[in-house]
């Protein structure tokens, strides 16, 4: 189900989702079952480039699982772990292996207190569903990468979680589920920022739950609060969620209530182009020409 609302209601309150995932980043580790696949298969998705990098970023870095796995991947680099919530990273300095070579910075995405062509790997595991503006996303994700540099990615589309947005819009016109950008849209973002030869594939999976209050959990548990503008500023009320939870019981099939997730993988190069697609055989990729529509870190 796409939305033909303003897109205004759907910008984010970026005070709320960082005290959101201050909130969760004590239990986000445990709650967080799906990212951590997610953070893996695009871990392992980095086996198909021959990298030997000396500067890496793991941008909307969370506690750090992508992190600790760059740090294992490449043991000569020095791993930069990049979050907009503070508490998330220091749940990533608890853990043994983390100090000292893995760096902590707390900062935006959009407005990144890094050098120019600095960093030779960029790794983003479901961080840019929560940036409004991905042109300045990606412009700063051009700026800090060197010219040979490597970025790789995922984020989610708008088929996620379709089935919570139908039942709610059963229920009002309000804003209950954030905004996912299609591919298409992510990829001509990618292009406008310069950035080279990029790929971008899809994956769709499902979570199913006994009950819709146990999906409502999970999402406050990992910080994925409603945060748009347009979202309800009250309480919602026990009779609205009831309407709610029963126009999700629609999709219940074989006793289970399935969760959508449309799961968005990419990768571009810095400035100076190489192939991606010929260094990642084995696994299907689609072009983006294809798929469009007619030392230091700091500073």
């Amino acid at each position: 189900m796409r939305s033909r609302q303003s897109p205004e209601i759907f910008r984010l309150d970026h005070s709320s989702l960082r005290a959101s995932f201050e909130r969760a980043s004590a239990q986000y580790e445990q709650a967080a079952v799906l990212q951590a696949r997610i953070n893996d298969e695009l871990i392992d998705r980095l086996s198909f480039f021959k990298l030997e990098p000396q500067g890496v970023l793991d941008l909307g870095a969370g506690t750090g699982r992508g992190a600790l796995a760059l740090q294992r991947l490449y043991p000569q680099a020095q791993v930069l772990a990049c979050d907009i919530a503070a508490g998330m990273l220091r749940e990533l300095r608890k853990h043994p292996s983390a100090c000292p070579s893995i760096a902590t910075l707390c900062a935006d995405a959009l407005q990144l207190p890094l050098k120019e062509a600095s960093i030779d790997l960029i790794f983003s595991n479901l961080m840019l569903q929560w940036c409004d503006d991905l042109d300045a996303a990606f412009a700063e994700v051009r700026r800090v990468l060197k010219p040979t540099g490597l970025f790789v990615f995922s984020t989610f589309g708008p088929d996620t979680l379709m089935e919570l947005r139908t039942a709610w819009a059963a229920v009002d016109k309000q804003v209950h589920v954030n905004r996912f950008i299609d591919m298409h849209v992510v990829g001509d973002a990618v292009m406008r920022a310069g950035l080279a030869e990029p790929v971008l594939d899809v994956e769709r999976t499902l979570v199913t739950y006994g009950e819709v209050s146990a999906l409502m959990r999970d999402l406050k548990a990992i910080g994925a609060h409603n945060v748009a503008a347009g979202r309800s500023r009250g309480l919602t009320g026990r009779g609205r969620f009831e309407r709610m939870r029963a126009a999700y019981e629609t999709f219940r099939h074989d006793g289970l209530l399935p969760a959508s997730y449309e799961v968005i993988y990419g990768a571009a190069w810095g400035t100076a182009a190489k192939s991606v697609s010929s260094l990642m055989e084995g696994e299907t990729r689609i072009p983006l020409h294809a798929i469009r529509r007619p030392g230091s870190f700091t500073k």
